[in-house]
């Protein structure tokens, strides 16, 4: 059986109006609100549990999602060089700027932050680009889907252009390789990791201190 044969049209139209919704959250709840961690773990929570539901539904659904162990070990040493590479450039253009503001507190961030990156990254690849490539009333050649991926993506991160420029190319390249089936959870895992060194080093950013700090 086909693994998008189960995926009816109307329940892919749900999942990019579910993250169209989840997208304008971001907006009200983190930009506005200022309400980081409550949409965090919200968002966290409602997608964990929409994979368990539709994995109750149907177990190859992880499989046409990139969620499992299939090129796990290839697609993290696939993508090891380029992450290495990238955080060394995080770290010297930090110092150059001035921006730099690694510490210990980055530690948490980098245990906790792989989940917030898999559920990006799953929302972003596993929901809205494999929803138009495989949706019938859509017809878009694949580089035309990786690029508006990469665009919504980048979008998200307004209104920090810094953040915008780099998650629209590490959406091209993550949508790409996923598109050849490498593994989404190795994606998100990395998106994680990254995306902590970005904030401690080119942002200037002390994530952990922003969230938390008003927990404590």
């Amino acid at each position: 059986m086909n693994k998008t044969a189960a995926i009816t049209e109307q329940t892919r139209q749900l999942e990019i109006a579910a993250l169209a919704i989840t997208g304008i959250g971001k907006f009200i709840f983190m930009d506005w609100l200022d309400l980081k961690f409550l949409y965090i773990s919200v968002t966290i929570l409602f997608w964990v549990s929409y994979i368990f539901f539709r994995y109750k539904q149907n177990k190859a659904i992880v499989q046409y999602w990139g969620l499992n162990t299939i090129r796990f070990k290839e697609s993290f040493l696939e993508l090891l060089p380029i992450a290495v590479l990238l955080v060394v450039s995080f770290i010297i253009v930090g110092e150059y700027m001035e921006t730099n503001v690694l510490s210990w507190h980055i530690i948490p961030i980098l245990l906790l932050y792989p989940l917030w990156g898999i559920v990006q990254q799953f929302i972003m690849i596993g929901i809205l680009a494999s929803n138009l490539r495989d949706m019938q009333s859509v017809q878009l050649p694949t580089y035309i889907i990786i690029i508006l991926t990469a665009l919504v993506f980048g979008a998200i991160h307004y209104p920090f252009i810094v953040l915008i420029i780099g998650t629209f190319f590490l959406a091209l390249v993550y949508t790409t390789l996923f598109f050849k089936d490498r593994n989404l959870i190795v994606m998100g895992i990395y998106h994680g990791w990254l995306g902590a060194f970005f904030y401690y080093t080119i942002m200037g950013q002390d994530v952990f201190a922003d969230v938390f700090s008003k927990l404590l």
